[in-house]
C-alpha cells in the first residue's frame, strides 16, 4: 500500500479538518476548520482572532490535526493524522495563503479571498499550520508515518 498517496488523496478530497490546540495550561479544544492546502506540507484557513483555537495558538503554536471522511461505513475509513506549528499567517506570507486559498474556496463554488478579508478591521485572519509528521492508519490499525510532499 502506498500510505502517502493514500494521505494525499485524503487531503484532496476532505473540505474540513479538525484542529485540537491547547491552551496555555494545557486544556484541549478541538474545533472543524474548512481549510485548503498547498503542496500537502501547510494547511489554510480562516477564524475569528478571538476563537478559542485562534487564542489557543497564540500561546501554544503546537496543534494536531486529523482529516477524515466521517461519512463511510464503520471499519472502512481512513484518515490523515497531523502534527504541526499553526498560527496567524505572518505578512510575509499572506499573498501566497490568500491565494491558496482563494483557489480552493472557488473551485469549491466559494468566494476569493483578499488581503482585506483578514486584515484591518476585518473580523477574521488567514492562519496556516506548517505539517511536521504526518500518519496514516494501516490495515492493522497502527499509524505510519507518511512523507505527504514526495511524490
Amino acid at each position: 500500500m502506498d500510505y502517502s498517496s493514500t494521505g494525499r488523496r485524503i487531503l484532496d478530497g476532505i473540505r474540513y479538518m479538525t484542529l485540537a490546540t491547547a491552551s496555555a495550561n494545557g486544556r484541549p479544544w478541538a474545533t472543524p476548520v474548512w481549510f485548503a492546502h498547498h503542496g500537502y506540507e501547510e494547511l489554510w484557513w480562516v477564524s475569528r482572532p478571538g476563537s478559542r483555537h485562534s487564542l489557543n495558538l497564540a500561546v501554544r503554536p503546537q496543534a494536531g490535526i486529523a482529516v477524515f471522511d466521517s461519512t463511510v461505513p464503520i471499519s472502512t475509513g481512513q484518515g490523515v493524522y497531523v502534527e504541526a506549528v499553526a498560527g496567524e499567517a505572518p505578512g510575509e506570507d499572506l499573498a501566497r495563503g490568500l491565494a491558496v486559498y482563494s483557489r480552493c474556496s472557488e473551485a469549491e463554488g466559494g468566494r476569493a479571498w483578499g488581503p482585506d478579508d483578514v486584515t484591518g478591521a476585518a473580523h477574521l485572519r488567514l492562519y496556516r499550520a506548517q505539517v511536521v509528521e504526518a500518519f496514516v492508519l494501516s490495515p492493522e490499525d497502527e499509524r505510519v508515518p507518511v512523507d505527504l510532499a514526495a511524490e
